[in-house]
């Protein structure tokens, strides 16, 4: 941590709990038939990257979602399972995001989307009390707000630019190895965090 001033997280598997195979099950308990294969289709299709970078709503996600789905699915039964995937923000990461703010400038980087954004912030509240992630950083930035998806590198310059901030004084932390890579093209130090480690482990 030598020389660092500012850290960048990421947020699913970092300091939210995920688990993607809940949402595959729920999509196929729905009736949605072999949900894997059409995440990685759409994802060529880039339905998915549009909900992620804002270009479309979550109305037209449910529309293309109610096309592989049985009749009478309806909205909230596909955002219950687009959401299964979120679990739980552990108390000691929260903890060591408050202990960090008092050293270092914080700021959140996630790829995500309108629906995830309103089902985190829930599970924050109803668990924690509080409102919203902003309460623990500088500044939040959602790919969906801001039109871009990490590894994309003008993600990372427009957290570095808004902000002022030196590369080379600049942590980022991200479970996902071309998320770390595309950080490391712009001069960001980097941490790939691989479970079983969590951030806990990063900052004893």
């Amino acid at each position: 941590m030598k020389g660092i001033k500012h850290i960048i997280f990421d947020l699913g598997g970092v300091i939210l709990n995920i688990n993607y195979k809940l949402t595959y099950q729920a999509f196929e308990a729905l009736g949605v038939k072999d949900f894997t294969s059409l995440y990685n289709q759409f994802t060529l299709s880039s339905l998915f990257d549009d909900l992620e970078t804002g270009k479309i709503e979550k109305e037209d996600f449910f529309t293309e979602m109610k096309r592989h789905a049985p009749s009478g699915t309806t909205d909230q039964q596909i955002t219950d399972a687009w959401n299964a995937m979120l679990l739980d923000f552990p108390l000691r990461r929260l903890q060591i995001l408050q202990q960090l703010r008092q050293h270092y400038s914080l700021y959140l980087l996630s790829n995500t989307n309108a629906i995830h954004l309103e089902a985190f912030n829930n599970i924050l509240q109803q668990s924690r009390g509080i409102p919203s992630l902003a309460e623990f950083f500088d500044k939040t930035y959602y790919s969906h707000l801001i039109g871009l998806r990490k590894p994309e590198k003008e993600a990372y310059q427009l957290v570095l630019e808004e902000n002022g901030l030196n590369p080379s004084e600049t942590l980022f932390i991200d479970d996902t190895l071309p998320n770390i890579e595309g950080a490391k093209l712009v001069g960001l130090e980097t941490i790939h965090l691989l479970p079983p480690k969590t951030i806990a482990d990063i900052f004893r």
